[in-house]
């Protein structure tokens, strides 16, 4: 039984290449699978490892925000176990941090035999763009972080003094962190989707003002913060790369079809 690796049609209107392999058995798309996650799970180890040597400077960078409303801001432990259990819990993150770029390599390898040849050679891009967008989502949300603590410290009132337990703080900050970097991941899904045919830059650009509304709604919905400035923070961007996923399709797929 042979399972078609191919797209029957070409979404951007061009006269692809065929790749040397054109079909896959079943059991071969399976032995391929297993191949790609075996490496994506070799470089999360790795990653891990690596994470859970730099804990300490790691920890201080996302402490950082909370020392920036709070003169003193060490945490409070209050099981015997939490200390180590963060420990981990931070070394995985770092470590999926590290690994993502082979992760994504490996699925776009594994996504490649479904491609024409002219669609392969945004795999580099792709990984790139996706690694380097979600950091920058991270970072701002780093960022912007203080802001979202300092509101929610000022609208429980004075007479609240804001003492944390690590497992808490360090979840909602990363969870800030997560919803920020796939949020900046907007634009590669909706250009990846234009190659893939599924929507053209026309429809997109007759959704912008429904798009308006949809972005703020599902950036209300994920911070948890709710305050305005974290809002705004994430909800501008999403709303740019929207624009800008239109003219790479208007404009950059087109003429490299």
């Amino acid at each position: 039984m042979a399972l078609r690796s191919r797209r029957t049609e070409e979404p951007l209107g061009s006269s692809p290449q065929p790749s040397a392999d054109e079909s896959m058995t079943l059991v071969e798309h399976l032995n391929e699978l297993r191949s790609r996650l075996v490496k994506a799970i070799i470089a999360l180890v790795l990653g891990g490892v690596v994470g859970f040597l730099l804990y300490e400077p790691v920890l201080e960078i996302l402490q950082a925000p909370y020392c920036a409303i709070s003169e003193e801001c060490d945490f409070i432990v209050t099981d015997p176990l939490e200390s180590f259990s963060i420990r981990l819990k931070v070394s995985a993150y770092v470590g999926l941090l590290l690994a993502s770029p082979v992760v994504l390599w490996q699925l776009w390898r594994f996504i490649t035999p479904g491609l024409y040849d002219n669609e392969k050679r945004y795999a580099i891009p792709f990984v790139l763009s996706s690694v380097v967008l979600f950091l920058l989502g991270a970072g701002l949300a780093l960022w912007t972080f203080p802001n979202a603590l300092e509101f929610l410290v000022q609208i429980g009132g004075e007479s609240l003094q804001p003492l944390y337990t690590p497992n808490k703080y360090l979840s909602l900050v990363i969870f800030m962190m997560l919803a920020f970097g796939v949020g900046f991941e907007f634009p590669i899904v909706l250009v990846f989707l234009q190659m893939a045919g599924v929507l053209t830059w026309q429809r997109l650009a007759s959704w912008r003002r429904w798009a308006v509304v949809g972005i703020f709604a599902m950036v209300a919905v994920v911070t948890p913060s709710g305050d305005p400035f974290t809002l705004l923070a994430l909800a501008l961007p999403m709303y740019l790369f929207y624009e800008s996923s239109i003219l790479v399709g208007r404009f950059l797929l087109k003429r490299g079809a």
